[in-house]
């Protein structure tokens, strides 16, 4: 190998080894502690920046350091969401069907409908899965909360 593909080419494992966008001095400097004094990096990364152009991946400076990202035409097909279907416990089965059909309803009043203690976390998983949401306060001593479909 050339002296000049040698270097593009500790450039690149440089930049991609790297976690964070590296400056052109960065890369002098572990350039030079390579044994590769006299590289010149900034052809090297002009060169290395030509060689992405149409690629999945492109060589980037952004605010006088150097990284790969990912083609920004590429953006949308890596950002496909994935929808990860999970089943219910029983117990939130039982919680949801008390809060739906008692509806505004406290926890106390779904323990006693259900006749078991209702956790936190059961009513955190519907929650997060849409299903239920705080009500209001009942004008009542202790003021509960109720929750709703």
């Amino acid at each position: 190998m050339t002296a000049s593909a040698e270097h593009i080419r500790l450039l690149e494992a440089l930049l991609f080894a790297s976690a964070e966008p590296l400056s052109t001095k960065d890369l002098h400097e572990r350039m030079a502690g390579a044994g590769h004094d006299g590289a010149d990096v900034g052809s090297a990364l002009m060169q290395l920046q030509r060689d992405y152009a149409d690629r999945g991946v492109n060589l980037v400076q952004m605010d006088g350091s150097w990284a790969f990202r990912t083609a920004p035409d590429l953006g949308e097909a890596l950002s496909l969401e994935k929808e990860v279907s999970k089943k219910l416990s029983r117990a939130a089965l039982e919680t949801l069907a008390v809060v739906a059909y008692h509806q505004p309803v406290t926890r106390a009043e779904v323990e006693n409908i259900r006749g078991v203690a209702t956790h936190r976390g059961t009513l955190d998983v519907l929650i997060e899965a849409g299903w239920v949401k705080p009500g209001r306060r009942r004008e009542t001593p202790g003021r509960p909360l109720t929750w709703v479909t």
